[in-house]
């Protein structure tokens, strides 16, 4: 009979809950928008990614673009977006979720019109604050654009182009 030799443990501390108080969250902004940054990748093990955006009337969120590692959902919760998937347009109103899965292009603004208040989550979490700093910059005319282009790899951020989502800016405007 052979003795078994018990395995090796291992011991795995679990990630820290995270509580971000909204009197104590960073805010970025641009012109058309807020961003409330609630958690970053690091605060979550890479478990997620989380921040609050408010866009206002006319704001045109974020072109077409893609993540090759993350989910992105979306939470609206007040007000309309008007989102792209693939080549497909719909609006989101008030407690709608969407899901995103990895390498989908997609897009979002506020709808014609309307203003949005909408969380998103990044699943597994990537460090996109920075980013969202940087958009603020280049939005505020304090950085180069070129600087966006160049973190596409980092912050997992590819832009593509969509003959849908231009023609549906166009038709809002």
């Amino acid at each position: 009979m052979n003795k078994e030799t018990p395995a090796a443990s291992t011991t795995t501390t679990p990630p820290a809950a995270v509580l971000t108080r909204h009197a104590d969250a960073e805010t970025c902004s641009d012109p058309s928008s807020v961003m409330t940054l609630l958690a970053d990748s690091d605060g979550t093990a890479g478990g997620c990614t989380s921040y609050r955006s408010t866009f206002a009337k006319g704001a045109v969120g974020a072109p077409a673009h893609f993540h090759t590692r993350a989910t992105e959902l979306f939470f609206v919760i007040s007000g309309s977006l008007q989102v792209l998937v693939d080549d497909e347009i719909t609006v989101l109103n008030e407690g709608d979720f969407l899901s995103v899965p990895p390498r989908t292009p997609h897009a979002f603004a506020a709808a014609p019109g309307c203003e949005a208040d909408v969380l998103f989550v990044f699943t597994p979490g990537m460090d996109r604050f920075d980013y969202l700093r940087l958009l603020g910059r280049v939005m505020r005319g304090e950085a180069d654009p070129k600087e966006i282009a160049e973190s596409s790899e980092r912050f997992d951020n590819h832009y593509v182009d969509s003959p849908v989502w231009r023609a549906a800016l166009e038709r809002s405007a």
